[in-house]
């Protein structure tokens, strides 16, 4: 054998020794139609390791892709669903505020009327905590036939207050063996009860609330102090201080049982009681009221409403 036949064989035995170290060298250096060690062999387990890793990662990543366009899909209907609920949320406040906006106006109707008749006034101008609104605009069309239409409260000076809506009905005045319309009684302390009714007529209610308080502890035995009590209740309802409205008309009920406000302090008891939580107290009120007063029936009726309002058992 020549010099250049050994030299050739000795080139390819260097290439072959190549190729079995790397693979990646012998891909790339072995001539044309020769054969890779790994296409001889199979794939190392190196490789075949790698392999596997990388499936596993791109399947890991399908499954995300999956699972983030499933929780956006959620994501999606719980928007969708939350935004008709809102919208069905404002329809059903819009309804409550007009509701609330309405009971308003009869509350500060009734309370108007019912200074009219406590304070014995002569005239037609506007009610003191309407404005410009006269009694005409907000009374029925023609009063009842035993009844005697209520007179219209004066002129009341400085802008009118509104008042906030009370929970409950304002108590009315009693209208038994007399006309609604009839004067309070003739009492010798009548110009400090008209001097805290004129205050309620202004819509000042804790110089109101104040002064029926001390006209009631400083005249306990005059023909107005029931009133007085009651009043500071009824103001304290319309306040929201159910405690207070509560002391005041059980105050009511024990000081002056035989009281013509006697059932209205009753009723609104029952409610005070109701509206602070204790609603076993408050419906045992309102179910004991027809017995304790057999006659106020309408007042009664009230009390069973407002007993099946409050679920009483």
């Amino acid at each position: 054998m020549n010099d250049r036949a050994r030299k050739g064989l000795w080139l390819g035995a260097a290439a072959f020794c190549a190729a079995l170290a790397n693979p990646v060298l012998a891909a790339s250096t072995l001539p044309p139609g020769s054969y890779r060690v790994a296409d001889l062999f199979g794939e190392s387990d190196e490789e075949r390791a790698a392999r596997l890793a990388a499936e596993q990662h791109e399947q890991a990543q399908d499954a995300s892709i999956r699972y983030l366009r499933e929780r956006n899909q959620d994501l999606e209907n719980t928007v969708r669903r939350l935004t008709g609920q809102n919208e069905q949320l404002d329809h059903r406040i819009d309804e409550l505020n007009s509701r609330i906006e309405r009971m308003q106006k009869d509350f500060e109707y009734r309370l108007c009327k019912i200074v009219a008749q406590q304070l014995g006034a002569e005239g037609g101008g506007p009610m003191p905590c309407l404005g410009t609104e006269s009694l005409t605009s907000a009374a029925p069309a023609s009063p009842p036939a035993d009844s005697a239409a209520p007179p219209a409260a004066p002129k009341a000076t400085g802008a009118p207050t509104s008042l906030a809506p009370p929970p409950g009905v304002l108590g009315t005045l009693p209208s038994g063996g007399k006309s609604a319309a009839s004067p309070p009684p003739l009492s010798p302390n009548r110009a400090k009860f008209d001097s805290a009714m004129k205050l309620l007529a202004k819509a000042q209610y804790d110089e109101a609330r104040s002064a029926f308080r001390s006209f009631a502890d400083g005249y306990p035995n005059d023909e107005l102090a029931p009133q007085a009590v009651y009043w500071v209740g009824d103001i304290a309802y319309v306040q929201k201080d159910y405690p207070a409205a509560a002391r005041a008309f059980a105050e009511e009920i024990k000081k002056y049982p035989d009281s013509t406000r006697a059932p209205d302090s009753m009723l609104k008891l029952g409610q005070s009681l109701i509206a602070m939580g204790n609603k076993q107290e408050g419906c045992t009120a309102l179910a004991a009221l027809p017995t304790k007063y057999p006659n106020a029936e309408n007042v009664a009726s009230r009390a069973a409403a407002e007993r099946k309002a409050a679920h009483c058992k």
